[in-house]
């Protein structure tokens, strides 16, 4: 008992008190609801909530980390395990479900007994009904995103039909595109799109690709939710869009008549959100065609290794890309537009050129860049404040926000004048030419007008938010008489003190409550000196410590009638504020553009703020289109971890040139900085593309449309995959998805397996990257015998393909030869590194001495087995180094060529429509045949 009262006041739970009568009820209500394991289910005890059942159970053990929070509801049988719950709890529980995780919906129910109402209802994609309870005390971070996908299997691959709706900021897209196997545009799109919860057709769950599908939407944190396949219709849509799209209808009939398949989802989409029930939405929706081909593509691999957006286990806010570049001052707009931008980085030179042209114009002159971001911190969120408008949502406090932000933009514009720099023509046309549009007086300058006129500002330092009584004859007319009657009985106050011979207030005071209205009251010590008068000419009310309360005929009438007008204002306030709300409405196109600007100068400011800031300052990039040009990074570093405060970063120089090095192998011990090296390019690209300064000393990009990461194998185990099988997945995905124009850093491939098939694996991985794909890539590996592919070229038969523009390069490390000592050095230089130090690392991890004695004996053994030459990348023979296997390098080329050959006719067997005896017969088959061809190569020799 004990443990159980420390927990309740070390929680302060509060108190789950129902009678029987009241118990009864719910639990016979309880039985009724229909069973969804998905839902939490939330009921509103006036004061506090409850959640019953498993939900209780869950609450329990996610939020209070105990069991000991349960409680029985009944007894016997029919008991239910109950929690409950308090509202500062409920928003933690709220925030959670709806915003962090991405596996239960939130239902709130409210009444009482047995007769209880489902009130709201959210998903991590659809938040509007809880969006007052998310973000009563905190910023909105992310506008989610509810996508449907309507898939048409055929022999080319799949057509994959799209949309998707953001309810805040009320936009509907389509788009349509073939897809490989591995759904690499749907994971793109997914992650471009900040996509919270996914529509599939619920038949489509059985085959196969549909659970390769399921694998991708847990892969991006996205919910997965089943609706009949009925749902994907296209009836009457046209005309159900006519309603909520601004304009008129013809070009949406002309935008939905170019899909086939993504007008079906839209009609989900459209259904599941329930668009067409809310009459605010009508003619406040716009539709758009969403193409792939306008970002650079990332998948969910991509963002996780390159730490684009934040994580809960980041140690501080500069571990991830997006916590280290946002330094915005506006209030969540900026925010969620940096957070947009770094998972849609540009592909269009000009645009990505205009960008860097104004960070650098902020980031010349301080002095405009520090004004700017002085104003910006006292403005409000427009778009969010315009989305409680919309709704009718909107209350007095909303309205005066936005006046307040509105009446910073002169200061802004002023600002703005004073630039006279190199980028002031574009300043003009981009900022100030719109500026100067969107404050005239048909726009901004009306909705001044009319918060002037209608809000009676004086009162607003009294933290009141009133219409004032001069907006309109009828509330001007119910002011004076408010006032005369205030008047009246002041007067009625003073002759009652003269005639009972009192002191004004002192003696005689005039109280007004909620119990009796306005009423006398006199002390206790008082009474007796007018008993007599009191019980004659008054009605005393009640007589209690603090003294005597009473009344008489005019006073009561009085008050009764100050009653009555305070009632008629308040319920014409109410009227005249929604008006106001109305009218305010009307601006909603204005606000938009207003809050596009201001976000995009607010993540342009903080760019040029962080590339100013730092110790080493960054510099602009020069951009080339994505077929010329070279990508070459001078002095680079990464961004987040050179502001770790433990940190002296060592930069680096990236040279990757068509034809030279636009195929990198990178080497050397562990811990020697290659991953780092080969994420940081990553980096430095994606920051470019955003349209930010880098971390460079000098450097010249030739625009990439998606970055392929194969990092780390992550926590796949969870879902039954292993770390090879993720390994090689990722990997696929790559083979498939990348073209001649994308970057690929892999990191350590093959590790997951045997030394030689790894081994076998990675060779004949670098052979298709360089021949067939020819995209730049980094290639971070522990084997170092791939070197060995930068000299391939010297020595290949005419019928095959070229191999060029492979380079080695290795991180270096110094060992001290008398005590066997490692030290890093952390600098990536030419040639391959013709030692493994991983016993060194081990002697790092303070392995006890025999363990590394007996390692360093089974190594020499190892490389005894059979010693031959490395070249190095100069063509000279190093003397000493060794090697595992007499193989020459014609011999591994072919080797590696037939590898890959078995491995392509393996991956292509139709394995989900054959039965076990079919498939194994066809693996024999394939083995006898490569055990054949083993005969005259001895590198193949090593895997039978």
């Amino acid at each position: 008992m004990g443990e159980n009262n420390n927990f309740e006041e070390h929680n302060k739970l509060p108190e789950l008190k129902l009678d029987a009568k009241q118990t009864q009820g719910f639990l016979s209500f309880f039985k009724t609801l229909p069973h969804d394991p998905r839902a939490v289910r939330v009921f509103d005890r006036r004061g506090y909530y409850t959640a019953h059942a498993d939900n209780a159970t869950f609450i329990a053990k996610t939020y209070y980390r105990t069991t000991i929070a349960l409680r029985q509801l009944g007894s016997g049988s029919n008991s239910l395990s109950s929690v409950s719950i308090s509202k500062n709890m409920f928003e933690t529980i709220a925030r959670d479900l709806l915003l962090e995780k991405t596996d239960h919906t939130l239902e709130l129910y409210e009444g009482s007994g047995s007769n209880w109402k489902l009130v709201k209802s959210g998903t991590p994609g659809n938040i509007g009904s809880f969006e007052d309870v998310l973000f009563a005390n905190n910023e909105m971070q992310d506008s989610p995103v509810v996508v449907a996908l309507l898939l048409n299997f055929h022999e080319k691959g799949c057509t994959v039909g799209l949309s998707y709706v953001d309810l805040t900021k009320r936009v509907l897209g389509l788009a349509e595109f073939i897809d490989d196997s591995h759904f690499t545009n749907v994971e793109s799109a997914l992650v471009a799109l900040s996509c919270k919860e996914c529509l599939l057709p619920v038949e489509s769950g059985k085959s196969k690709d549909c659970r390769t599908l399921h694998d991708v939407l847990t892969k991006c944190g996205v919910m997965l939710t089943q609706r009949k396949k009925n749902e994907f219709k296209t009836r009457d849509l046209v005309q159900d869009l006519g309603r909520l799209v601004k304009g008129s209808v013809e070009p949406v009939r002309d935008l939905v008549s170019g899909f086939e398949f993504a007008p079906g989802a839209l009609g989900a989409l459209m259904s599941y959100a329930e668009l067409l029930a809310d009459e605010s939405n009508y003619g406040n929706y716009r539709i758009r065609k969403y193409n792939l081909d306008s970002y650079m593509r990332l998948d969910s691999a991509a963002t996780r290794a390159l730490n684009v957006l934040e994580s809960k286990t980041d140690a501080n806010k500069n571990f991830s890309l997006f916590g280290l570049m946002n330094r915005t001052c506006t209030a969540g707009m900026g925010k969620r537009l940096l957070h947009m931008w770094l998972k849609q980085p540009l592909l269009d030179v000009d645009a990505i050129n205009s960008r860097l042209d104004l960070v650098q114009a902020f980031v010349e002159d301080t002095v405009l860049r520090q004004d700017l971001r002085q104003h910006l911190k006292r403005i409000s969120d427009i778009e969010r404040l315009m989305h409680i408008v919309e709704k009718g949502r909107a209350g007095l406090h909303h309205i005066v926000k936005l006046y307040q932000s509105i009446i910073r933009l002169p200061y802004i514009k002023g600002a703005l004048e004073q630039y006279d720099g190199q980028f002031s023509s574009l300043v003009k046309e981009k900022y100030l030419d719109f500026l100067e549009e969107l404050t005239d007086d048909n726009h901004l300058s009306k909705f001044i007008a009319l918060v002037e006129t209608a809000v009676d500002l004086d009162q607003l330092d009294n933290g009141e938010y009133m219409i004032s009584p001069s907006y309109e004859a009828a509330l001007g007319a119910l002011k004076a008489e408010q006032e005369s009657l205030e008047h009246q009985i002041h007067n009625f106050h003073k002759q009652t003190a003269s005639d009972l011979d009192l002191p004004l207030d002192k003696g005689l005071k005039l109280d007004k409550g909620t119990q009796y209205g306005h009423v006398f009251r006199i002390t206790k010590k008082e009474e007796p000196k007018i008993r007599k008068k009191l019980t004659t000419q008054f009605i005393v009310l009640e007589t209690r410590k603090d003294g005597v309360k009473f009344t008489n005929t005019k006073l009561k009438k009085l008050g009764d009638q100050y009653q009555k007008i305070v009632e008629n204002y308040k319920t014409h306030q109410k009227e005249l504020v929604s008006r106001v709300v109305q009218i305010t409405a009307t601006f909603s196109e204005v606000f938009e553009k207003l809050s596009g600007l201001l976000s995009e100068m607010d993540v342009l400011l903080s760019f040029a703020d962080l590339a100013s800031s730092c110790p080493t300052p960054y510099t602009r990039p020069d951009i080339t289109p994505s077929e010329v040009g070279d990508i070459i990074l001078e002095g680079s570093r990464h961004p987040c971890v050179e502001a770790q405060d433990w940190v002296n970063f060592i930069p680096n120089d990236c040279k990757l040139v068509r034809g030279e090095s636009w195929f990198q192998i990178i080497t050397g011990p562990n811990m020697g900085g290659k991953s780092t090296f080969i994420r940081q390019i990553g980096v430095n690209i994606l920051m470019a593309q955003v349209g930010s300064f880098i971390p460079c000393d000098k450097a010249t990009i030739s625009v990439r449309d998606c970055i392929f990461a194969r990092v780390g194998a992550g926590d796949c185990q969870m879902r039954g995959v292993s770390t090879f099988m993720q390994e090689m997945l990722e990997t696929a995905s790559i083979l498939k998805g990348a073209t001649d124009r994308s970057l690929i850093i892999i990191d350590e491939l093959g590790r997951g397996t045997s030394t030689y098939d790894g081994f076998g694996l990675a060779w004949a991985i670098c052979e298709h990257l360089v021949q067939e794909l020819k995209a730049p890539t980094l290639f971070a590996t522990h084997f170092h015998e791939l070197t060995a592919l930068a000299h391939e070229k010297a020595d290949q038969e005419p019928h095959t393909k070229q191999i060029v523009g492979v380079a080695n390069y290795h991180v270096s490390a110094h060992i001290d030869s008398l005590n066997h000592k490692l030290t890093m050095l952390y600098k990536v230089e030419p040639g391959a590194c013709d030692q493994s130090f991983g016993i060194h690392v081990a002697e790092f991890a303070n392995f006890p001495e025999s363990v590394v004695a007996l390692a360093r004996e089974k190594a020499a053994e190892l490389e005894d087995f059979s010693s031959t030459a490395i070249i190095s990348d100069d063509g000279r023979e190093e003397v000493g180094s060794k090697r595992k296997r007499e193989c020459n390098m014609d011999d591994m080329s072919k080797g590696a060529a037939r590898a890959h050959q078995f491995l392509k006719d393996f991956s292509g067997l139709p394995l989900d429509t054959m039965d076990l005896k079919q498939a194994l017969l066809q693996i024999s088959k394939l083995k006898d045949d490569l055990e054949k061809d083993a005969v005259n190569c001895q590198w193949l020799q090593q895997f039978f």
